[in-house]
């Protein structure tokens, strides 16, 4: 989801500061919502400006520390499973990581998914 424009939160905020309209009357007038302007003029009185604050950057990477023990798990089988590759993080490192966790490390670190396809087809085989 976008951001609203700094000059729409301006325009909101200082029409309900001016008493032209209320909250709520303000709010659908811009086509935002009533607690969204109730944020931006808490925002603006206690900073003095409604503009929004940076992003915060998200959740660290619980994997990046292991990169080197990834690459050598993958590169010492390259035809294990993610649960196996995962197992031998966990070894190497202490660090517990699920297989959809693994998966996308091993994409961030450009390592391949796949299995050979000279390995043996696993369960049943189609008609």
């Amino acid at each position: 989801m976008q951001r609203y424009s700094t000059d729409l939160r301006e325009r909101a905020v200082q029409s309900v500061e001016s008493g032209e309209w209320t909250i709520a009357h303000a709010a659908k007038q811009f086509r935002v919502s009533a607690p969204s302007l109730e944020r931006w003029l808490a925002r603006k009185r206690a900073t003095g400006s409604c503009v929004p604050r940076p992003h915060a950057g998200g959740v660290a990477r619980k994997l990046a520390s292991a990169e080197k023990e990834i690459r050598a798990a993958v590169k010492a089988q390259p035809d294990a499973t993610l649960a196996e590759v995962c197992a031998a993080v966990q070894q190497a490192t202490d660090i517990a990581a699920s297989p959809s966790m693994m998966c996308r490390e091993l994409i961030r670190l450009k390592l391949p998914l796949k299995k050979s396809r000279f390995m043996l087809a696993s369960g049943t085989r189609r008609r």
